[in-house]
């Protein structure tokens, strides 16, 4: 990805045919269960909201609210307990931890926007591990606190989420004892960003059942917020491995407009980086897609939409109204729908994502109000 491009050089939309018939292996069977089976599991809300179906000229519209996960205020804890646990497991059985610090801790390194870096330092401080965070200016203070108070050790970057990536990658390098635990992928790092991807199934299977017990059936269309594209991967392999007789649901990713790396990539047909602005969208606010995601993004998406704070504030707004405590990160899927169906060429995106007066969306809202300080201090 040596390319370095800026991301108001893209599009705000982008289409492509085929994508429904594109198809790939299942995540494993036994995600699930695991999280099943961790303190605090429940499956997150699944609310049907009328008002957003007439607005939107669709039969039903679901948000799936990830304001209360595991105990965290955003859907991250799904991957990174995952990982956590597949990499502590392997390491056990290996018997690494004989070579590891005399106190036979690991130390789990992560870079992160906010939300995944707490997620590991909860799964470190719950497993008895020792967790170092690396965040990017432009973090909020308030996020990085919440981050140290689960006994991380959190390091302030000055520089952008790329670089706060390669400065625990650094680290790992350099500290005994120490893996890192990344969401996003890169050549010969991508195990790790595999397990945290299949940690999203669990969000995908309780979406089914939810459905099904109301009798909505397969969603239409599934509306995707994406910073890396670690989520948007394991969406499309949820839905382009089913096999059940069903028509796909047509999927769209969602990203801020001054951080467009997938959007970008996609109308370029190749991974590409961009400069990142400043975004209340803190948890999108990634340049460059993951290698691991690339392929699943550039084959199993339908279509790729940017959108402005303003946007995602306003549908942050319109969620609350409604009952569903959301963050900019999670608005941006409803801000995203609404960019792609209403408005000037709406027919003609409509036309692309194969929607009629009867479709059935599923918004995921990826974090609650609570994970991001810039929702509460931009409230008016």
């Amino acid at each position: 990805m040596s390319e370095i491009l800026s991301s108001l050089t893209a599009p705000s939309w982008f289409a492509q045919p085929g994508a429904r018939t594109w198809t790939c292996t299942p995540a494993p069977a036994d995600v699930q269960g695991f999280h099943a089976a961790l303190p605090g599991y429940t499956p997150t809300p699944l609310t049907e909201l009328p008002s957003l179906a007439d607005e939107l000229n669709v039969g039903r519209v679901f948000v799936k609210d990830e304001s209360c996960r595991l105990g965290l205020p955003a859907f991250k804890a799904l991957g990174a307990s995952w990982a956590v646990h597949r990499t502590l497991a392997e390491r056990a059985g290996t018997h690494e931890a004989d070579s590891q610090e005399a106190d036979g801790q690991v130390t789990l390194v992560t870079a992160t926007d906010g939300n995944h870096g707490r997620a590991v330092a909860r799964m470190a401080r719950m497993l008895g591990q020792r967790a170092h965070v690396f965040v990017p200016q432009g973090v909020h203070p308030a996020a990085a606190a919440a981050i140290a108070a689960e006994e991380a050790r959190v390091t302030e970057v000055a520089g952008n989420y790329d670089e706060a990536v390669r400065r625990a990658a650094a680290a790992v390098d350099a500290t005994p004892g120490a893996v890192l635990i990344q969401d996003t992928a890169w050549p010969g790092y991508e195990r790790i960003p595999g397990w945290i991807v299949e940690g999203y199934a669990t969000l995908f299977a309780e979406i089914d059942a939810q459905l099904a017990a109301v009798e909505a059936g397969t969603p239409d269309l599934v509306a995707i917020p994406v910073g890396v594209g670690s989520l948007a991967q394991a969406a499309v392999t949820h839905y382009r491995s089913g096999g059940d007789g069903a028509a796909p649901a047509a999927l769209l990713s969602v990203e801020p407009d001054s951080a467009a790396g997938v959007l970008t990539s996609l109308t370029r047909q190749a991974p590409v980086t961009v400069t990142t602005g400043e975004t209340t969208m803190a948890g999108l606010n990634c340049g460059t897609p993951s290698t691991l995601a690339w392929p699943y993004l550039r084959d199993g998406l339908d279509a790729a939409i940017a959108v402005t704070d303003a946007d995602s504030a306003r549908a942050a707004d319109d969620l609350a109204a409604l009952g569903v405590p959301s963050g900019p990160c999670g608005a941006a899927s409803l801000a995203g729908v609404r960019a792609a169906l209403t408005g000037d060429g709406a027919p003609t995106r409509r036309a692309a994502l194969s929607l009629g007066p009867a479709a059935t969306l599923v918004l995921l809202s990826t974090e609650g109000t609570a994970a991001n300080p810039h929702h509460r201090e931009n409230l008016s």
